[in-house]
């Protein structure tokens, strides 16, 4: 019988310490990486291909279960649209995090940057529990059977989501391996949830756009958003600069607001003259009237007025307009 570490799902083995699924004891739940990582946050990257995500979406695809698209409203790039689009059904989807914004916002605003078909469209928050008995009902009103397939990009809160389903809505002793990092969850997991229903989580497809891709550890822990993001909003002139960190500058050639919507723990500065970094690239960019420049995984800067732009950051990272 092949037993499978119930936090990333992969297939436990007690015979080679250095491959994938290693346990000295083959009757424990978890693989020796996850213990790792939940007990002393220590990571161990696992190169996934794109391939291998995209094998798992085609033998959801070969079913006619519900699909739960789990959404990071700070992770909503190119990769996001291939995995729809490689979907033969329309998803529910599920814009998870609703806790970083203000509630005076409401859902709908999120409801709107969705530009894609889908069976209905639901803002939760798993540490705060908001919306998830509503969660709970979608789902039992769109199940077509007893399994419900969880998709999403790397880090958009799929595992956080059902360890939370876990714990309100079952008696189970279970915990699914999470981190701020990619390739965490590494197979399918199936958990009972009740007698109607079971999860199944799946890996989170790579989203090589995305911002935690490009920098270290240090950093993005800060750039991991825990509580409500505080805008910041700024009075730009023309050549002026805005610098994050070091790892993103931006070079104002016309005059605007902009107000940034990111992790309150991330350094932001304004100069009059211009400071050098290295390692980064210039991306020049036209706004368009009240707009979002979008920097995938890190946030959004909302912009009042057309403006031209210079953009240095990492060869690679995915920034784009969003009009609102």
């Amino acid at each position: 019988m092949n037993y499978k570490c119930l936090g990333c799902g992969i297939v436990l083995q007690n015979k080679d310490k250095n491959s994938l699924g290693y346990t000295k004891d083959i009757e424990k739940n978890y693989c020796e990486r996850c213990f790792r990582i939940k007990n002393y946050n220590e990571y161990q990257k696992i190169d996934l291909t794109i391939h291998n995500f995209y094998k798992i979406i085609d033998k959801i695809n070969q079913t006619n279960d519900l699909v739960l698209l789990v959404i990071d409203i700070m992770s909503m790039g190119k990769e996001l649209n291939k995995l729809v689009e490689q979907l033969n059904r329309k998803p529910l989807v599920v814009i998870s995090k609703r806790d970083i914004f203000s509630y005076k916002m409401q859902d709908q605003k999120l409801f709107n940057l969705i530009t894609f078909s889908c069976l209905d469209k639901i803002a939760i928050s798993s540490n705060k529990n908001y919306n998830l008995d509503l969660l709970m009902d979608k789902i039992s009103q769109y199940q077509t059977s007893k399994n419900v397939f969880v998709v999403g990009l790397t880090n958009s809160g799929k595992s956080t989501l059902i360890n939370k389903i876990i714990y309100n809505y079952t008696n189970l002793n279970l915990n699914i391996t999470t981190s701020m990092l990619p390739s965490t969850t590494l197979d399918t997991i199936d958990i009972t949830i009740n007698d109607n229903l079971t999860l199944i989580d799946t890996p989170g497809i790579i989203d090589y756009g995305n911002i935690s891709n490009y920098i270290d550890n240090k950093i993005l822990k800060k750039l991991l958003i825990k509580d409500e993001i505080k805008p910041k909003t700024y009075q730009i002139k023309c050549k002026q600069y805005i610098l994050i960190e070091d790892f993103l500058k931006i070079e104002c050639l016309d005059n605007c607001d902009m107000t940034f919507y990111i992790s309150n723990r991330l350094k932001i500065e304004r100069f009059f003259k211009d400071i050098a970094c290295i390692n980064l690239i210039k991306k020049e960019i036209v706004t368009t009237d009240n707009c979002d420049l979008v920097i995938n995984g890190l946030g959004f800067i909302a912009i009042n007025r057309k403006v031209k732009l210079n953009v240095y950051t990492y060869d690679g990272l995915e920034i784009y307009i969003r009009n609102k």
